[in-house]
């Protein structure tokens, strides 16, 4: 996570005092194959999650999801009037032209 996501989910956090922290998802979807879903997280399961601490924010990933999103960076970007998450995937192989989703091989 860069400083600006970092420093983001933290503000958010603050918000929802049940949330443990955010978990990067993967579902099918988008005209890539896969789409990137950013959730809280209230409950974890230590035989599903992997667990990763930046900077005190805990980031949850599936297992079955860590090798489509090794080495992921989350940045969080404004453009124009929308603020939103930005993933940097190293596995993704190609991406749809609007950014929404990708394919790895």
């Amino acid at each position: 996570m860069t400083p600006a996501a970092v420093k983001h989910v933290r503000k958010q956090l603050e918000k929802k005092p049940e949330a443990l922290g955010i978990r990067l998802a993967i579902r099918k979807s988008g005209c890539s194959g896969f789409k990137y879903e950013t959730q809280w997280v209230e409950e974890a399961s230590q035989d599903e999650d992997a667990i990763f601490t930046v900077d005190g924010v805990e980031i949850f990933v599936r297992k079955e999801h860590l090798a489509m999103v090794n080495g992921t960076e989350i940045d969080f970007v404004t453009e124009g009037v929308n603020s939103m998450f930005a993933f940097r995937n190293p596995n993704a192989t190609a991406e749809c032209g609007c950014g929404e989703s990708f394919t790895v091989a």
